[in-house]
């Protein structure tokens, strides 16, 4: 196994722990960080639409906002975003708009993924920047959080 991936793994465990705390929340549970080109760590996020009844804070959002407050700039180029679950249109949108280099997702959403399932917007040629993507980090552990989950609520419990 290479040391880059993993330097993923390790990272995408930091955004489940953000999920973890989504799902104690009631909310989906999608965590995110952002990563320098220097490997630390700028920003973590997990979703927040409920606590905030805000229809953009998806975890990647989040993190994308937080990691432009603590660069100082809307630019991360050279940065990483980690995120458990694939991004939809409109964090795809962010993730091109913020010049991230690099997106790692855990698994694939096929009702609303914008990276490789519905869209492929992180590499559309139309576009000025294109992302490099890694997809299937932790997938196992990535799909289970969000199935117990959405098992947990269909059954009327408390997800955690």
């Amino acid at each position: 196994m290479s040391v880059f991936y993993d330097k993923d793994e390790f990272f995408m465990s930091l955004a489940l722990e953000e999920a973890l705390k989504a799902a104690e929340l009631g909310e989906v549970p999608v965590g995110a960080i952002v990563v320098n080109g220097g490997g630390d760590v700028v920003s973590l996020a997990y979703n927040g639409r409920e606590q905030s009844q805000d229809p953009t804070a998806h975890a990647e959002m989040i993190a994308i906002r937080e990691a432009s407050a603590v660069t100082g700039s809307w630019r991360l180029e050279g940065c990483s975003l980690y995120v458990t679950l694939e991004p939809c249109i409109m964090c795809s949108g962010a993730i091109v708009n913020s010049r991230i280099k690099r997106v790692i997702y855990g698994c694939a959403d096929p009702k609303g993924g914008a990276v490789d399932s519905l869209y492929k917007l992180l590499g559309d040629t139309r576009l000025n920047h294109r992302v490099e993507v890694v997809s299937g980090i932790l997938e196992t552990r990535c799909s289970a959080i969000l199935k117990d989950f959405f098992l947990a609520l269909r059954r009327g419990c408390r997800a955690v």
